[in-house]
């Protein structure tokens, strides 16, 4: 097992990605270029950053990566409001995917949290 599948952060972002790849099949071929890929992109982007920042030497980078996966989270929220609002999700699947998201901000979050409280627990100890 990989360090990133243990996250719960990891696992909770993959099925969210996972839920907006197959929800976004129903949408209209002519949005495969458009939106269809941008709110896949942006999905993707949320655990694989979390899994490549885990594999990064130290908390700076893995927190790099883990604000790149929280700019992609913001993309991924405006999309499906968006996709709602259109027309192109419908509500079902727009309140299965808003709950995801919802729990994907929170643990994101607050792994991005804790790994910042580990640095700046590491620096003071460096310091004295």
């Amino acid at each position: 097992m990989m360090a990133y599948e243990r996250l719960t952060a990891w696992k909770i972002a993959h099925e969210f990605a996972v839920a907006v790849y197959r929800t976004t099949h129903a949408f209209p071929k002519s949005e495969l270029y458009g939106l269809t890929s941008q709110i896949r992109r942006a999905a993707f982007s949320i655990p694989a950053n979390i899994a490549e920042g885990s594999a990064k030497r130290g908390s700076a980078e893995f927190r790099r990566f883990l604000d790149i996966a929280v700019g992609s989270f913001a993309e991924v929220s405006y999309a499906i409001v968006f996709a709602r609002d259109v027309g192109l999700l419908v509500r079902e699947d727009f309140d299965r995917l808003e709950a995801l998201r919802v729990r994907v901000g929170k643990l994101t979050w607050g792994l991005y949290s804790s790994i910042a409280k580990q640095a700046r627990k590491s620096r003071s100890h460096s310091e004295t």
